[in-house]
Order: structure tokens, then C-alpha cells, then sequence
């Protein structure tokens, strides 16, 4: 007999049917014991009266792997309102060690170190999976908003010759007696390729060797990378970041309806326009200092808090980012800072802001080989390690931009996550390379 999934069993009362997964609770009461199983799509709930059965289940352990062929009737109180009765049930193999938690509670109780030590029990937790089934659809989402305005999936090394943005820290390896590093970004090579496809998207990891011991960074996060060509400036990047937003968001309720009730997630709405507001205009909002290079994740928060007080929106762009701070492909500003600023000092690149944290980067690039080579001078360091990469440029690119969206830190935030580790499956930081 086939098997079927929790999720089928209300449309198949009065058939008898076989299920499988794991043992997730046992009820044992004084003539009868509830056996909940737990599957891919949700929970079962197996009757059964028969003693010697009753007998050998109470000698199988919670996370043991059952199969349970049974009849389907209604009971209102079950689980989807069905459950199996009469059945029979073979283990899939020896009783399960107990994990040092419970699985079957509503909550999680043990600690988050505790959790990520025993990661593969753990995710087997409804609000664990949930996080996960979350960002699968997002991605699902992003991957079908992109292919619908013409773009293209690549996938680019992750083995590097060179540092992608100046000045930050990478991972070091031995690349067969030469150097080499883990990328920190695909940036060099979506650009590169916007010379072949124009548009261009990527799903994959990237390593950043940055000694953050936060609830927002991670040593190695997925990332979801977008670059274009044909770009005015990096208003016409915020405006495909707004519709890939949309697109993902909207989507949410179809690809993961089980997973946002199971953690009681409303998808937010994306602005028809997202808020804008200057990075000089931002520091006056959020109270810092005029001189203040960057948004510190205070002024974050304070952004955050504005755009839904001002204007409902759990979204935020602030432009102008200041040049020192973006890394050198970066395109300067093209119009004046808001008070007269210098437009020199500020960028056509952004940040958008998502309910107070950072959650994308983007922004024009340079296109020009004369522009880059200037870049670099004007930053004292050598093109060299470049070369390939500037080469490109010497052929003919056109005016182009993009933007990155890290996928852990927005499920973080749209599920409510104190710490980005809940909701990847095996994370990476300072401390740990395991399991």
C-alpha cells in the first residue's frame, strides 16, 4: 500500500491507508494509547487499543521511525480533525536514543547553544522546520520574480584569487601552493556577465572572515545576488529591489501557508513606493552625529521605527551612502546631497532597511575602465589583483547595478527571530564549524 502523508488523511476517511515518520509523542492512558507521527507535512494521531501492541509501543521511544497502516474516521479533537484506528505499526529500524530535549513540546526549551549542538534533532522541531520552509519559498520567490523580468540564474566561483571588496576580511586557503580565498560575494562575476546575459541572478553562499559575535552575522550566509545593465542610476536597482521584494513576499501565503501559521507570521506588505530618505537626512532622523560615516545598528533601529510612525511601512531606503564606506566599484553620486552637502563624498548606492535592520545593499556600479583604474589610485591600491576583472571594462559595458539580499537575516526579521542562528539550518560563526 502506497504511502500517504499526514496532510491527505481528512480526504480519505473510511480508506485504510499507510503512513510513516516518527514517533513524535505517546499518550499512554489506562486501555488505550495515542500515538502521535510526525511526517514531512504535519502530525497523525494512530488509536490504539489492542494490549500486546499497546505493550510494545511503550518500549518505543520518542524519534523512532514507525510505519502505520490503520483505517482513516473523523474525530474533531485529532489533528486535522481524522486519525487512524485499528492499525498495525512496524518500526523502521531500532528505538531511537532520546534527544536531550523534547521534541514534542510546543516550545523549544533547551538553550540556543543546545539547540545548534544537536541541529539535527532540533530542526525536527514545527517551529524550526517552519523557519526553513519559510526561506525555501522566498527563494522560490525570488528565483520566479527575477525569471519574469528576463533574467537568468548563474553560478559563479567560490574559490577566489582576490579579495572582492577592499578591506574586508576573507577566508585564506592554499590553493594548490598559491593563494587563494572563499568569496566573499559573487560581485566581480555577475558584473562581468551582465557583458553577456544583461540580467543575471545567483542563489548561493558567501564567507565573510569578519570576528562579529552578533545576532545578526554569520561567517557564512546565503546570499541572493541580482545585477542588471541599462540602469539611468541605482534608482532604476531600488525600483527591481522593490518589485523582487514583492514578488517574494507576496508569493509567501501560497509556498509556505503551514509554516507561517506554525510560527503565527503575517507577511507585511511592500510599498507600492518605498520610502526614501538620504544617508545625511537619515543621521538627522536618527539622532547622529552629521560626520557619523555609517548607520550604526541603533540608527537602525531609530530608521526603523520612523518609516512605520511616518509612514506605515516596515521599509526603508536610505540612499547616498558616503563613498568611504562602499567599496570601490561603487558609482559616486549624480545629483547633490540634500543641505547643500558635498556630492563628491556620497554615492548612488544604498541600503534598505527592513523593520530596523539592514537587509540589502545595492547601488550603481562603474562601467568605465578609466573610472575604475581611478578608483583604485584614489584608494592607494594596486589594480593588479584586479586585472581580470578589469578587463571587462575595457570591452564595452553598459551603465549597470544590482543589489544583494541576505536570506537568513530577512527570515530573522519576518519571523520575529531574536538571533539569525534560529532560523539556519547549520550556521556558521566565530565559534562554530559544527555539526
Amino acid at each position: 500500500m502506497p504511502r500517504v502523508l499526514s496532510t491527505t488523511l481528512p480526504e480519505r476517511v473510511g480508506a485504510t491507508v499507510t503512513i510513516a515518520g516518527w514517533v513524535h509523542r505517546r499518550r499512554q492512558l489506562k486501555s488505550v494509547t495515542f500515538l502521535i507521527v510526525r511526517d514531512a507535512a504535519g502530525l497523525a494521531q494512530v488509536v490504539v487499543a489492542d494490549a500486546d501492541l499497546r505493550a510494545r509501543l511503550a518500549e518505543l521511544t520518542e524519534e523512532s521511525v514507525v510505519e502505520v497502516t490503520g483505517e482513516v474516521v473523523g474525530n474533531p479533537a485529532a489533528p486535522a480533525g481524522v486519525e487512524l484506528v485499528a492499525p498495525t505499526v512496524r518500526p523502521l529500524g531500532v528505538p531511537a536514543v532520546p534527544p536531550p530535549f523534547d521534541v514534542y513540546r510546543p516550545e523549544l526549551t533547551a538553550s540556543l547553544p543546545t539547540q545548534l549542538d544537536h541541529a539535527a534533532v532540533a530542526l525536527r522541531h514545527p517551529t524550526r522546520s517552519a523557519a526553513l520552509r519559510i526561506s525555501a519559498a522566498l527563494v522560490a520567490g525570488f528565483r520566479s520574480t527575477l525569471e519574469g523580468h528576463g533574467f537568468v540564474e548563474v553560478h559563479t566561483p567560490k574559490i577566489v584569487a582576490s579579495a572582492t571588496e577592499s578591506g574586508a576580511n576573507v577566508f585564506a586557503i592554499d590553493y594548490f601552493g598559491r593563494p587563494g580565498y572563499l568569496a566573499q560575494s559573487p560581485q566581480f562575476y555577475k558584473q562581468m556577465l551582465v557583458g553577456v546575459l544583461e540580467r543575471v541572478y545567483e542563489v548561493g553562499p558567501v564567507f565573510r572572515a569578519e570576528p562579529h559575535d552578533t545576532t545578526r552575522h554569520l561567517a557564512q550566509y546565503t546570499s541572493l545576488d541580482v545585477e542588471f545593465g541599462f540602469v539611468a542610476d541605482h534608482r532604476d536597482v531600488m525600483r527591481m529591489l522593490r518589485e523582487v521584494l514583492a514578488g517574494m513576499l507576496d508569493g509567501l501565503p501560497d509556498r509556505a501557508a503551514g509554516a507561517l501559521a506554525t510560527l503565527g507570521v503575517t507577511v507585511p506588505k511592500v510599498p507600492a513606493e518605498i520610502p526614501a530618505v538620504h544617508f545625511a537626512e537619515a543621521l538627522a532622523i536618527a539622532g547622529a552625529p552629521a560626520d557619523e560615516p555609517d548607520l550604526a545598528p541603533a540608527h537602525e533601529r531609530a530608521l526603523g521605527e520612523w518609516a512605520q510612525a511616518e509612514h506605515g511601512s516596515d521599509f526603508l531606503f536610505v540612499t547616498g551612502y558616503p563613498m568611504a564606506k562602499r567599496p570601490f566599484y561603487t558609482h559616486p553620486a549624480t545629483t547633490d546631497a540634500p543641505g547643500g552637502g558635498p556630492r563628491e563624498a556620497y554615492s548612488n548606492g544604498f541600503d534598505l532597511l527592513f523593520r530596523g535592520v539592514e537587509l540589502v545593499t545595492g547601488g550603481q556600479r562603474l562601467h568605465r575602465h578609466a573610472d575604475y583604474l581611478a578608483a583604485l589610485a584614489a584608494r592607494r591600491e594596486d589594480p593588479t589583483p584586479y586585472a581580470s576583472y578589469l578587463d571587462t571594462f575595457r570591452h564595452g559595458m553598459p551603465p549597470h547595478g544590482g543589489f544583494a539580499i541576505g536570506l537568513e537575516r530577512m527570515v530573522a526579521r519576518l519571523v520575529g527571530a531574536g538571533n539569525v542562528r534560529e532560523v539556519a539550518a547549520f550556521p556558521r560563526d566565530l565559534h562554530r564549524l559544527t555539526p
